[in-house]
């Protein structure tokens, strides 16, 4: 597989920034709505967004048990921000009737940073991503707040209010960030993810 096929989710958040993060990374990439396009992909990447918004739409769009089906037969997904929220078995602070595709054993916490004005911006090291610290954009962002014991913790706030929080974390074949390194330019993070791909 010279060239993976990576699915973006793309009922809702910024798509069109991580289709094009995916093809400077060496993968194909393709937009994801409808359910047959979920057999024809090698990976996902679910984006940022509103993620009480994206459980409606992936259950309007019969998208939620094609995906969970997917990711549990090892299907390569990673999620940032909303994503890592749609992809966790367990949230906090979510609405009475969310629901999540889950298969990453986490605990996260919805807009655990605060509103829109405590958005921010730090450097921090990455486990797995080489070179110079990753600058991570965190907007409305959830971040982990318990850890199953076959999750690696790949990247922790390293200072401020939110030192020691982790932010990324990876299980199997899933990977989750808290920020979004998609909207930087630095593409380090989706070429990891599309190696772990080709690995698979």
């Amino acid at each position: 597989m010279s060239s993976p096929v990576v699915g973006v989710l793309a009922v809702q958040g910024d798509v069109r920034e991580h289709l094009r993060a995916l093809e400077e990374s060496g993968a194909h990439s393709i937009a994801v709505r409808r359910p047959e396009e979920v057999e024809r992909i090698d990976g996902l990447v679910l984006p940022g967004g509103e993620s009480t918004t994206m459980d409606k739409l992936l259950r309007a769009f019969d998208l939620q048990q094609p995906l969970r089906e997917r990711i549990a037969r090892g299907m390569p997904a990673y999620g940032s921000c909303a994503g890592m929220i749609l992809l966790a078995d367990k949230v906090l602070d979510s609405t009475t009737d969310q629901q999540t595709i889950g298969g990453l054993d986490v605990t996260v916490r919805r807009n655990a940073f605060g509103r829109q004005v405590d958005s921010f911006e730090t450097d921090l090291t990455m486990s797995g991503v080489d070179g110079a610290p990753i600058r991570a954009v965190f907007i409305r962002a959830p971040w982990v707040e318990a850890v199953g014991p076959a999750v690696e913790v790949l990247a922790t706030v390293p200072d401020g209010p939110a030192a020691g929080r982790v932010v990324a974390v990876r299980q199997g074949s899933l990977l989750a960030t808290s920020f979004h390194p998609e909207v930087t330019g630095d593409h380090r993070i989706h070429r990891f993810f599309v190696t772990e791909i080709l690995r698979r």
